[in-house]
């Protein structure tokens, strides 16, 4: 299977540089898998303001995700 993610604001829109379109689609199993956003952000410049994570997926189980 395959799964996308977008980091949207509070009001449910992709947050520049987070977009469905601007990380990579993830196939196969992984464990500890990092998303490189294509414009390089960091979601670290995110911390202490409320986000919605948006999960787009093809035959795919998500079991959990971690920021660091």
């Amino acid at each position: 299977g395959s799964i996308r993610m977008e980091i949207q604001d509070e009001q449910g829109k992709p947050i520049t540089g987070f977009g469905i379109g601007e990380g990579p689609e993830i196939v196969g199993d992984a464990i500890g898998q990092a998303i490189p956003w294509a414009s390089g952000c960091e979601v670290g410049r995110l911390a202490g303001q409320p986000v919605r994570l948006r999960f787009v997926m093809r035959d795919a189980d998500l079991f959990s995700v971690q920021f660091r």
